[in-house]
């Protein structure tokens, strides 16, 4: 709930959804956009039966003269919803409900058109259809004709890679890169980028929200046991980052050391042991073929062990070593 709600409020940003649009949907009408018209439709929207919908995100913008509507659905779900454009084309009927009660139409009397988008960052990469014309069986010859076609746009940000990301140059972009990141030293070098865009006065609301995200979904998950609820700055939260790395790289380089060692006490006694055996075996049969040697500086300490005690048995140094 905390993931779903943080990212209801980043995209509550103008500028989170002007670069939405810029960086992630690749169509020439993107730049005929004019993103100084952005705004937001609603929190939600009530179909004519009165049944409300809260988990959505609509923007307008206009496109010449008429407005374009931008959908947004956000899922967090941990499983890809096999009927996702089922619940897309029930969504979107609400919101055409809502644009006719209220006076949305364009000069001609016509529905605007909306873009639907389903942002999705769960685990399983999404493999749901994304036309609902792929739901529905093939029909009769004549009856095809009436399958409704409504396809949305799928952004699945498990998908993006890090050299993908990084060009856009774009708050959008930096959210997911923070989304894929996989050490406290990823996220530190995007919140570098991050806090030089975000620092203008004008940018105080989205930089707070970017900072509640990161302190209550992102980090938490990510540094269990650290806590993040004195930080109120993206600035300081990178800070935290800095100390918490330089940390970590102490403890590493010191567990480090202290496993060379004892690792090195460890090689050097089987070493010993191996010397000890090939010593009493030459006082037992002589000169050791090297290939003998070879098998003894190789073996570890247990089986070491075992051939000591064949030693006083066997005939010959092959069968202390037989397997």
């Amino acid at each position: 709930m905390d993931h779903d709600h943080s990212y209801k409020l980043l995209f509550s940003h103008p500028d989170m959804v002007a670069d939405l649009l810029r960086g992630f949907v690749h169509e020439d009408w993107v730049k005929e956009l004019d993103f100084t018209t952005l705004e937001r439709v609603g929190d939600g929207y009530v179909s004519d039966d009165l049944r409300e919908r809260e988990d959505d995100i609509v923007w307008r913008v206009r496109l010449g003269p008429d407005w374009i509507y931008v959908y947004l659905l956000i899922e967090f779900q941990s499983s890809v919803d096999p009927f996702m454009a089922v619940r897309v084309l029930a969504y979107l009927g609400l919101l055409y409900q809502d644009i006719i009660r209220t006076g949305g139409l364009t000069a001609e009397r016509q529905l605007p058109p909306v873009l639907p988008i389903v942002l999705y960052n769960g685990k399983p990469r999404w493999s749901a259809a994304e036309d609902i014309a792929d739901l529905i069986t093939k029909a009769p010859v004549g009856l095809d004709r009436y399958r409704p076609r409504l396809r949305y746009l799928l952004l699945d940000e498990g998908r993006y890679a890090e050299s993908e990301l990084v060009p856009l140059c774009n708050v959008v972009a930096a959210l997911f890169r923070m989304e894929n990141s996989r050490t406290p030293q990823d996220v530190e070098q995007v919140l570098t980028t991050l806090v030089e865009w975000l620092k203008s006065p004008g940018q105080d609301s989205l930089r707070r929200e970017f900072t509640v995200w990161l302190k209550r979904v992102l980090l938490p998950g990510r540094m269990p046991g650290v806590n993040f609820e004195n930080l109120n700055e993206l600035q300081e939260v990178k800070s935290m980052l800095a100390e918490q790395v330089v940390e970590w790289t102490k403890q590493w380089e010191q567990q480090g050391i202290e496993k060379g060692f004892n690792k090195g006490r460890q090689e050097g006694r089987q070493e010993g042991e191996a010397s000890l055996l090939l010593r009493l075996l030459e006082r037992r049969f002589g000169s050791i073929d090297e290939s003998i040697q070879d098998r003894l500086q190789a073996a570890d300490a247990d089986t070491l062990m075992n051939w000591a005690d064949r030693l006083l048995t066997a005939a010959s140094p092959e069968e202390v070593l037989r397997d």
